[in-house]
C-alpha cells in the first residue's frame, strides 16, 4: 500500500474533496497519492478554494472537477482509501462508491454555502483548517503497517477532530 492512494468524494467536486485532495498530496507527497471527484461535478474548482491554497503555498496545478466514473472505469487506478467530505448535519445527500477499499466519512460543512465575499473567505479559511488537521491526523497514522480494520477504526475517529482539537474528541 505504497503509495497510500486516498479518494475524496463530495457531490460537486468543487470545494471540500479539492481542499483535501491538494492539502493530502502536499503534506503526504510521496506516502500518499490524493484524488477527488464528484458524483455531480460542477466542471469547475471554486475559485475561493484555489485562492486559499494558494495563500498557503499549496499546489493548484492539475486540479479540476470531475466525476467519480473516472474511479470506477477499467483502467482506473487503484484504491486504497475512499473518503466521503460531504455534510450528513445539512441534509446534504453524500455520495456512495462502492469497492475493495477503506470508506470512511468526514463531514464538513460547505463553505461555499456562504454569502458575501467577506464570509465566503472566512468560511474557506475554516473549512480548509479542519481539513489540514484531519489530513495531518491522517499522514501520522502508519498506514503501511496497519490492518483494513484498524486503518477503518483510526480513519472514522479523524472525523472526531474539530477547528479547536487536532487530536480529535
Amino acid at each position: 500500500m505504497y503509495p497510500c492512494r486516498v479518494l475524496f468524494i463530495c457531490t460537486g467536486n468543487s470545494a471540500r474533496s479539492i481542499l483535501s485532495e491538494a492539502t493530502l498530496n502536499h503534506l503526504g507527497s510521496g506516502r500518499f497519492q490524493a484524488f477527488s471527484a464528484g458524483s455531480q461535478p460542477t466542471g469547475r474548482v471554486n475559485p475561493y478554494a484555489i485562492e486559499e491554497l494558494k495563500t498557503l503555498g499549496i499546489s493548484t496545478e492539475d486540479l479540476s472537477s470531475k466525476s467519480w466514473d473516472r474511479f470506477t472505469d477499467e483502467g482506473a487506478p487503484p484504491l486504497d482509501i475512499v473518503i466521503t467530505v460531504c455534510d450528513n448535519a445539512a441534509n446534504e445527500t453524500c455520495p456512495v462508491l462502492f469497492g475493495d477499499f477503506v470508506k470512511s466519512h468526514w463531514g464538513l460543512p460547505d463553505p461555499a454555502a456562504a454569502h458575501g465575499e467577506g464570509a465566503l473567505i472566512e468560511a474557506f479559511r475554516q473549512a480548509h483548517t479542519l481539513i489540514i488537521h484531519r489530513v495531518t491526523a491522517l499522514v501520522n497514522l502508519p498506514v503501511e503497517m496497519m490492518g483494513r480494520d484498524e486503518l477503518q477504526q483510526a480513519l472514522d475517529h479523524i472525523d472526531t477532530i474539530t477547528d479547536d482539537d487536532e487530536e480529535g474528541a
